[in-house]
């Protein structure tokens, strides 16, 4: 056999060529196979995360409607020396000049609405002054405009002008944070009765931290009663865990306000126990927001705890026993530890899950117990301001993934742990 070998004939140069360049073609074909078998998953995440994402965040710093519309007018603006109480004639002639052609085409609406969203009433000057300028109109229009309206003559006009022309900017993430830029550019703190956001971003957190805290609570021993159980009576018990996924969402709200409401079933049975003596409003405030999410997101934590928990040998458990740990130091010291992957996962699920949450909040919760998603709603869908909802869901992208962060470096560090 030896000596056969040793009489085989090398390869030639050309033969390894082609041998080589036959190795490369598989290699191809490998990867091209792979690729085309993953591009469906691909292109459902570009579309349905990544572009969205994307436009949502350009959304938020983009503004040029009235870069568009007014050029010649900020043009002009930004040779104004803004000590001055009010810019000079060229300005006033570029503005009247290009409102009137702004008219003509349609498109002072949106900048009137868009000046609106920097400082109330702009939009009823904007939008009353090109009413009363006629098209054979001549200047001076500094004068001329003063006449229809004085507030042309105030400094805070233009500044406020000359700021929301700029093509990008970050006015929308400054009032998404309640701040704004004053006439000097400076950024101050929005009025007191204006401060929304920043409450409704940590009022978002807080319930989502308290609806985290109570679906544990109530998931865990339902997840270690699942994973102890026999298969059938398990098997079983896991359908009534699985069931509320087969409900609308919709209908899951609606029927705890049934429930919570003053003539409800859950005040009914208070009374009849004994445990007080007039009905208790538990709905339309936070104790309803709260019961309702932490319903409603229970399976979340249940299922990736049961998981963990199915992976976790009995015999751990056992063997401590057996070397003299007691039950509630083997349950806590051994098998607790070994759960925390899915307690981490399904916490993380769940926090994330209700910062986004609409419908729940607004159907069983008050004024006071709105979240961030409700004024994200508003701004789509009533006063489009699309800028300001965009810088919104940017801040709560930005808490989640700083939320992520924290997980992922809390989770490496008990993974170091344990191994």
């Amino acid at each position: 056999m030896t000596a056969t070998l040793l009489e085989a004939e090398p390869i030639s140069a050309a033969g390894r060529r082609s041998l080589k360049s036959r190795l490369r073609r598989a290699e191809r074909m490998g990867r091209v196979r792979a690729y085309a078998a993953v591009a469906p998953l691909l292109a459902f995440i570009l579309l349905a995360f990544v572009v969205p994402i994307g436009l949502m965040l350009v959304n938020s710093v983009q503004n040029p409607v009235i870069a568009t519309q007014f050029p010649h007018t900020l043009e002009a603006l930004a040779t104004w020396n803004a000590d001055e109480p009010s810019p000079p004639e060229a300005v006033f002639a570029a503005f009247a000049a290009e409102i009137q052609d702004s008219r003509r085409t349609g498109e002072l609406s949106k900048v009137a609405t868009r000046l609106n969203y920097e400082s109330g009433g702009m939009r009823s000057l904007l939008m009353g002054t090109a009413r009363r300028i006629k098209g054979g109109d001549t200047g001076p229009w500094k004068e001329r405009l003063l006449a229809l309206d004085p507030a042309w003559g105030q400094r805070e006009t233009w500044s406020v002008f000359r700021q929301a022309g700029e093509p990008f900017t970050a006015g929308y993430y400054l009032a998404a944070l309640d701040l704004r830029r004053n006439a000097d550019d400076e950024i101050v703190a929005q009025p007191e009765d204006q401060r929304l956001y920043v409450d409704a971003m940590l009022r978002t957190l807080w319930v989502g931290a308290l609806v985290t805290l109570f679906t544990l609570l109530t998931g865990y021993p339902v997840a270690y009663l699942l994973a102890t159980l026999p298969p059938k009576t398990g098997n079983l018990l896991m359908i009534c865990v699985l069931l509320p996924f087969w409900t609308s969402l919709l209908v899951r709200t609606t029927a705890w306000i049934v429930i919570l409401q003053r003539e409800g079933l859950f005040n009914d049975l208070l009374l009849a126990l004994g445990l007080i003596d007039e009905r208790v409003q538990l709905i339309f405030n936070r104790v309803g927001v709260v019961t309702a999410m932490t319903h409603i997101l229970l399976p979340f934590m249940i299922l990736p705890i049961y998981s963990v928990m199915k992976q976790v040998p009995p015999s751990l458990v056992r063997a401590a026993r057996s070397l003299g740990a007691g039950p509630v130091t083997a349950f806590f010291k051994i098998y607790v530890p070994q759960t925390m992957p899915g307690v981490s996962a399904g916490a993380l699920l769940v926090f994330i899950l209700s910062l986004g949450y609409y419908i729940t909040p607004a159907l069983v919760g008050g004024p006071a117990d709105q979240m961030i998603s409700y004024f994200i709603a508003d701004h789509i869908g009533r006063s489009l301001n699309w800028g300001l909802a965009s810088a919104l869901g940017g801040v709560l992208l930005a808490g989640v993934l700083a939320l992520y962060a924290v997980y992922d470096r809390l989770v490496g560090v008990t993974n170091v742990k344990l191994g």
